[in-house]
């Protein structure tokens, strides 16, 4: 899982959340709208989603970089970006956090089937020791609920900056209610059942998050 493709592959995320200021949410996403043009001009933009369940006036977004301190130094010496966005954009603003990851070697990044539906993130922050020690079941339980088709996986993450042993895993749902069905069957399944039970071995928390696609969102 963290070593040979992983190591090879030059391309990487940057994972970046910010909490909102309850009153200033609605500002901010239509301030993200207007101008992420200026900033997609530097990087690619893989998603940006703002929080429905489980957070309230947080949004997400993922970044692709094949070299981070040439973009970053482009951004910090772009006058629009930094006066049209990032200057009146920071007092919306609580808290910033980032991460840089790879996606995990066996998994390509993914696409929905059609536009709509909704997002979930769910972040698994595995025991000490990395891909080595829980690489494996990680796998085998992430490939028993594809199995089940009633979720399609979009991609998972493994940090590789930000805190360790740390994986994000992003699925795709036609609708909440869609996805609370399916993940009922799956719960009922036996090789589902059998193949989380040895995954959380490895385990130490893990934490979702349900999330709506902006309209400038590649991932819709």
């Amino acid at each position: 899982l963290a070593t040979g493709p992983r190591q090879n592959d030059s391309i990487f995320y940057e994972i970046r959340t910010y909490d909102i200021k309850p009153s200033k949410m609605k500002e901010f996403v239509e301030m993200v709208n207007k101008y992420i043009y200026l900033r997609t001009a530097h990087s690619e933009l893989v998603g940006f989603w703002s929080a429905e369940l489980g957070a309230m006036n947080k949004v997400v977004h993922v970044w692709k970089y094949g070299m981070l301190t040439a973009v970053r130094h482009a951004l910090a010496n772009d006058k629009d970006w930094q006066g049209k966005f990032i200057s009146p954009a920071l007092p919306l603003i609580e808290k910033q956090h980032n991460e840089v990851a790879y996606l995990v070697p066996w998994c390509q990044l993914g696409k929905p089937p059609k536009e709509g539906g909704v997002y979930e993130w769910v972040t698994f922050q595995m025991k000490p020791g990395g891909p080595a020690l829980w690489g494996e079941a990680f796998r085998a339980a992430i490939n028993a609920h594809i199995n089940t088709g009633y979720t399609k996986l979009i991609g998972v993450f493994h940090t590789e900056y930000g805190l360790l042993n740390t994986v994000h895993v992003i699925w795709w749902n036609e609708s909440p209610d869609h996805r609370a069905a399916g993940r009922h069957s799956a719960h009922e399944d036996a090789r589902v059942v059998a193949a989380v039970r040895d995954s959380v071995r490895f385990l130490e928390s893990q934490q979702n998050v349900l999330l709506i696609p902006l309209q400038c969102s590649p991932l819709k």
